[in-house]
């Protein structure tokens, strides 16, 4: 049983799940907290780090993509409290956002010669242009299709955006957050380099839904985290009310729990 799902995603960015809801989908999966984590986005509707919602403990959280060198990595920041700091890269970042997905949503419209009938703004991602795709009445697309045959890194409507290198974003995260970790290790090209990175950060992500094909070995992060003593979190990266398809039990959960109390009293 999931108590805790420590990866998941509002309307705030690429998300279709409402924050009001969150409480309701959480209790219905039996998840008693739920970290909001968009990306490259704080919830402005969450003013402290860790709040009580209808009897779910929300936590508030980034998920913020950075430039590792060999690769573009994700981060975990927990625990949010705002900084100027944060605020400034979160504003760049939301600028350079709407650019881009303006940008992917007109090379698509021109490829498939529709209208998807959405716009560039802050919080946008590629699943919001593979959403319209999908649910176009002119279009015979799935969302991994869209992903697969037009804006995947490789594809033909694929953008690159803006993103910090990684020792400016671990020390923004740092300073405004109780725990910063490593999402999906093994959703990288190069998970080896990839734990490496988690190796000087708080925590590790350990249990994630990867699928069919991928070779998440646990083990490495289970020996990495006893290493350097680091937290475990998990989560569902729900991008709709797929809440507590991943996550922590509440023994697992309680160091974090910890952390995150420590660092909202301080």
């Amino acid at each position: 049983m999931t108590y805790a799902d420590l990866h998941a995603h509002t309307t705030n960015s690429d998300g279709t799940l409402e924050l009001d809801e969150v409480p309701a989908v959480a209790r219905d999966a039996g998840v008693s907290v739920v970290a909001i984590t968009d990306h490259d986005r704080t919830h402005p509707d969450l003013d402290a780090p860790v709040v009580e919602r209808d009897g779910v403990t929300v936590v508030h959280g980034i998920e913020l993509r950075v430039d590792a060198g060999f690769e573009r990595v994700d981060l975990l920041g927990f625990g949010v409290r705002e900084t100027d700091a944060l605020a400034a890269l979160v504003d760049h970042l939301q600028a350079d956002r709407a650019e881009r997905g303006q940008a992917i949503i007109d090379a698509v419209e021109d490829r498939l010669g529709v209208d998807l009938g959405i716009e560039g703004r802050p919080g946008i991602g590629r699943p919001n242009v593979a959403r319209a795709v999908a649910d176009h009445p002119d279009t015979d697309y799935s969302m991994q299709g869209v992903f697969d045959d037009l804006i995947g890194n490789d594809g033909p409507c694929y953008v690159a955006r803006d993103v910090p290198d990684l020792d400016r974003g671990r020390e923004v995260l740092a300073d405004a957050c109780a725990v910063v970790g490593l999402a999906h290790p093994f959703r990288y090209d190069d998970p080896e380099r990839a734990l490496d990175v988690a190796a000087d950060l708080d925590a590790v992500e350990r249990n994630y839904p990867y699928g069919d094909g991928v070779d998440a070995d646990l083990d490495a992060v289970d020996a990495l985290a006893r290493e350097h003593d680091l937290l475990v979190t998990g989560g569902t990266d729900a991008h709709g009310r797929d809440l507590g398809v991943a996550g922590l039990d509440e023994a697992e959960y309680a160091p974090v729990g910890d952390r995150l109390r420590a660092h909202a009293d301080a």
